[in-house]
């Protein structure tokens, strides 16, 4: 006797090849964008536009500098993008992007949350003031956001797809990066956690992405600076990251009806994957 929860038009189809892979399947669908404007989230924000998304972005000051972004965004695709003005390191903030993305059309299918801080402390200044204004950023602004923000899903019946900012130096040990890692790291955790209380029936799936040197975004001081230089010259990587990568990463895990949940995808070129070449 087949299971009943074996759908019989999708036997059918899959016995005649013919599979549907949702071309454009993010139209009309609203996503947060917290960071959208800047760095990595310009290239996402711009992947939303020409998937026929909904993107709200959210900024914490300078509205100028948000309204051009905009402009000039909404000029080179055709596109609508919605501003959002808040500080999602309090809950005001997060209330007030929330809130914004559910004006759009009622209800939230997406958050893809950007915000954080490079923590750029070094180990000998390291201290409980500086390693708790990094965990403030990167990691308790973005996690409460993903509840807050699956709170919001859940109640609505939304399936929807949740998508956090890690960092290479969240899931490998680079040495000096205590301040950033330790938060970025613990908000791998914290995903998995948020991805295992509203999966299942509640289909709220919850990722992770975690950069590595690339050219947009919290790496591009370390790149100007030659920090990363030896890892191309040494084969390391093939070349720095750039924000398309991501981006297309990002996609992939904003699809509606993904079997991806709980996992952590690290964008790097195989940067973590051969680091030892460089001992």
């Amino acid at each position: 006797m087949p299971s009943r929860f074996l759908d019989p038009d999708h036997a059918r189809r899959l016995a005649e090849h013919r599979y549907d892979f949702g071309r454009r399947s993010l139209g009309g669908r609203v996503v947060l964008v917290p960071g959208g404007a800047g760095g990595l989230g310009a290239a996402i924000t711009a992947m939303l536009q020409q998937e026929g998304a909904l993107p709200v972005v959210a900024y914490r000051s300078n509205r100028g500098r948000a309204l051009a972004f905009q402009q000039k965004l909404q000029d080179a695709y055709g596109a609508p993008i919605t501003l959002a003005e808040a500080d999602v390191a309090t809950a005001e903030g997060r209330a007030k992007c929330l809130e914004a993305a559910l004006n759009v059309k009622g209800d939230i299918y997406g958050l893809v949350a950007l915000t954080g801080d490079p923590a750029r402390v070094k180990p000998q200044d390291l201290d409980g003031e500086a390693l708790h204004a990094s965990f403030a950023a990167n990691f308790e602004a973005p996690i409460l956001l993903a509840r807050a923000c699956a709170e919001k899903m859940e109640a609505k019946g939304t399936r929807g797809a949740i998508v956090l900012f890690s960092s290479m130096q969240g899931v490998h040990p680079f040495e000096g990066s205590l301040a950033y890692a330790a938060p970025k790291a613990a908000l791998v955790h914290a995903a998995r956690i948020l991805a295992k209380e509203y999966g299942g029936a509640t289909d709220i799936r919850v990722n992770v992405v975690a950069p590595g040197a690339t050219i947009a975004g919290m790496a591009r001081a370390s790149i100007d600076s030659g920090k990363y230089d030896a890892y191309v010259e040494r084969g390391v990587i093939p070349r720095f990251g750039r924000p398309e990568d991501v981006a297309k990463v990002v996609r992939l895990l904003l699809e509606p009806d993904s079997y991806l949940t709980g996992q952590v995808l690290t964008v790097d070129g195989g940067l973590t994957l051969r680091r030892d070449r460089m001992t």
